[in-house]
């Protein structure tokens, strides 16, 4: 298998239902949302996206198994996945916020080894493969390198079920806020991770995930230079349902704050 000569289709892929979402946003109508559940929304264009990239990847590499959000392929995992969230960023795309995203994986048995996340409104596309740097559009790209804890920028994200979570949580936010240059909430794991690669922010954390939120993005930050680990500093990040990803510099102080926000 030539990973990068599939890689390239991949990113055609991601922005063919990059290009859909697009256009379905401009005539986009409230009426026709879903609720999966609470403050979980989902429409006929996750759908209709999911079926565009799942058909495409289907072409490209058809032994490979999937895991998707919106279940158009039945979950299959075999030697090689792919993990798909079709449009990370749904409630965005609802109320016409621009942070939206298409996020693909591709999986082996022993971790992701190639991501593309196509952020729509900007026309960005972040791609990663194992061992061989990652890119922005073609470009290098390399975490930040601010090593001071308190000049770091640091991206967030609100679970929908924050798992009797909130209390802690909103403690550590109270303690970054004090303590750091800020704090972003995009609304879209996929592009919150890129942006840890690129250097816009130097740290994010969040739980209750799903793989197709982060896989993709995980393999990016850590191409481009970053750390990524679950809250504890183990390894189990995308299956884990939390993660802490940043530039690696800051990255402990980072996730002792974390721990002692959640008194694990």
């Amino acid at each position: 298998m030539d990973i990068n000569h599939l890689i390239k289709k991949v990113e055609i892929i991601a922005k063919e239902a990059g290009a859909f979402i697009r256009r379905e946003r401009e005539s986009f109508e409230l009426e026709k949302v879903e609720q999966k559940g609470f403050n979980d929304l989902v429409s006929y264009v996750d759908k209709t996206a999911e079926e565009i990239i799942v058909e495409g990847l289907s072409g490209v590499f058809p032994e490979a198994g999937f895991i998707t959000e919106e279940g158009t392929r039945k979950e299959q995992q075999k030697e090689y996945t792919w993990i798909v969230d079709p449009l990370d960023g749904t409630t965005n795309f609802v109320h016409g916020v621009p942070v939206f995203s298409v996020s693909i994986a591709l999986a082996d048995q022993k971790g992701i080894i190639a991501g593309v996340v196509y952020e729509v409104n900007l026309d960005e596309c972040f791609t990663a493969v194992r061992g061989l740097g990652a890119k922005c559009n073609g470009k290098p790209i390399r975490v930040s390198p601010v090593d001071d804890f308190s000049r770091s920028l640091i991206a967030t994200g609100f679970p929908y079920d924050h798992g009797g979570k909130l209390d802690k949580y909103l403690d550590l936010l109270k303690y970054l806020l004090k303590n750091t240059h800020g704090l972003r909430r995009l609304g879209s794991a996929a592009v919150d991770l890129c942006y840890v690669a690129c250097g816009r922010v130097e740290g994010y954390m969040e739980y209750n995930l799903q793989p197709y939120d982060v896989a993709a993005g995980t393999i990016i930050v850590q191409e481009a230079g970053g750390k990524v680990t679950d809250f504890s500093g183990g390894n189990n990040f995308v299956f884990g349902a939390e993660i802490v990803a940043t530039n690696g510099r800051i990255h402990e102080k980072f996730r002792e704050e974390i721990q002692a926000a959640f008194s694990f």
